[in-house]
């Protein structure tokens, strides 16, 4: 495998940054999972905006470079890889061992990219079946301690989310906010369905606001599928008529079980997903 590190392709084994890196040393870094479909970047233009909208967040306005689109079309094709996972970072770079950041940044900029099946109307899911999700003690940093749609390296909160799905069959986990409510798993955003109506938790939770789940909440419109957003508790989801997980990897995975409580997927999953589907396959068709 090849990867882009700071403007060049190097191969994997010597894809490295400094370690005095504050995106090592102190999670200073902001980043974006996407999708390549047929060697396009699925939703690329929303992928880029969050991307800078953290960058501007964390103090390092300009620091997503201008050709970063054709540093991953070349990953891509040094690959020889038309479907993958594809992740961009960019950290604050190397900068002296003290918290406090220099006014001056000169990123570090990396994306590494790895192989997934074909997606589409055609294609395989990346996972083995509906979601077993169960709900953990951690809870979501508060906004006023984190800006929630800022997506940054520290990813600590998620990682101790994910260590209490230890021993158990669960693939992801029900977040609450501090309040109690419902947030989002680790790496995903929560959709449920009640009396027909499409539920997700707001982005006033927190919550950070998935690409996939704009992408979801545009397709029910198009269907016609009435959509709610607010403050739920994770009884909602747990008797919920169906439920499914999004992201960018995941695409729209159906939720088998809350807390070992049957949930499922249902006819209006069933129409996201084959939707979500049909837009991927404009990828395929149209390279968009």
């Amino acid at each position: 495998m090849q990867y882009h590190v700071n403007g060049r392709l190097v191969d994997a084994s010597e894809a490295t940054i400094s370690v005095e890196d504050r995106g090592f040393l102190y999670g200073d870094a902001a980043f974006e999972t996407c999708r390549a479909y047929g060697g396009t970047v699925f939703e690329w233009e929303a992928h880029r905006d969050r991307l800078e909208r953290t960058c501007e967040t964390v103090g390092m306005a300009g620091a997503v470079p201008a050709d970063l689109d054709e540093r991953i079309l070349a990953t891509l094709e040094a690959n020889g890889l038309d479907d993958a996972y594809v992740r961009a970072s960019v950290t604050r770079g190397a900068q002296p061992g003290k918290l406090t950041p220099a006014e001056t940044v000169d990123p570090s900029v990396v994306v590494i990219v790895k192989p997934l099946p074909r997606s589409g109307v055609d294609g395989e899911s990346v996972w083995d079946g509906p979601a077993e999700v169960r709900t953990v003690e951690r809870r979501r940093i508060p906004e006023a301690a984190m800006p929630a749609d800022a997506k940054t390296h520290n990813y600590l909160d998620g990682i101790l989310a994910r260590l209490e799905l230890r021993g158990t069959d669960a693939d992801e986990c029900l977040v609450r906010d501090t309040e109690g409510a419902v947030a989002e798993g680790a790496t995903s955003n929560v959709f449920f369905v009640e009396d027909g109506t499409l539920k997700t938790p707001s982005v006033a939770v927190p919550i950070l606001p998935g690409v996939t789940r704009a992408v979801v909440l545009d397709l029910a419109a198009e269907l016609g599928v009435p959509v709610e957003t607010g403050s739920y508790a994770p009884e909602a989801v747990r008797t919920a008529d169906e439920a499914f997980l999004t992201n960018t990897t995941w695409e729209v995975r159906p939720v088998a079980t809350v807390d070992d409580a049957s949930v499922g997927g249902g006819p209006v999953t069933d129409d996201i997903a084959t939707a979500f589907d049909r837009r991927v396959e404009a990828c395929y068709r149209d390279g968009r």
